[in-house]
């Protein structure tokens, strides 16, 4: 068994923004309108917390191997990830580390997801039970 959770890179544009919206029926303008958010304080478009959780979720079901191997998941956001307006988008990098295995076959990870060179999550874990 490896230690770490192979790293895995997220594009992220204003267009899966616009429809993360609709999915979740969250229509904040912060997360669509440069003009609202930056009226805010905040330095432009930014992705929504649960879009950037679920992105860390899918890296760590990909690992697992099913979505149903994931006994837990939890987050804390710890910084807004900014979405430029151009085709490139922006990039969210999750990593993991195995803290540990227990003796009843579960394995639990430290996760990493950052977005320009920042911490975007903080205590980010999950538990798994592997097949």
């Amino acid at each position: 068994m490896t230690d770490t959770l192979p790293t895995q890179t997220f594009r992220v544009t204003r267009a899966d923004l616009v429809r993360y919206c609709g999915a979740s029926g969250d229509f904040n303008t912060i997360h669509w309108s440069e003009r609202i958010a930056k009226s805010v304080g905040l330095p432009g478009v930014i992705a929504h917390g649960m879009y950037t959780m679920a992105l860390a979720g899918r890296a760590v079901t990909a690992w697992a191997g099913a979505p149903d191997a994931v006994v837990e998941f939890g987050v804390r956001f710890s910084r807004p990830v900014p979405v430029p307006d151009t085709d490139e988008g922006t990039e969210v990098v999750v990593t993991g580390v195995i803290k540990e295995v227990t003796d009843d076959g579960l394995t639990k990870l430290e996760l990493t997801a950052t977005c320009g060179g920042e911490k975007v999550l903080s205590l980010a874990r999950a538990t798994i039970r592997k097949g």
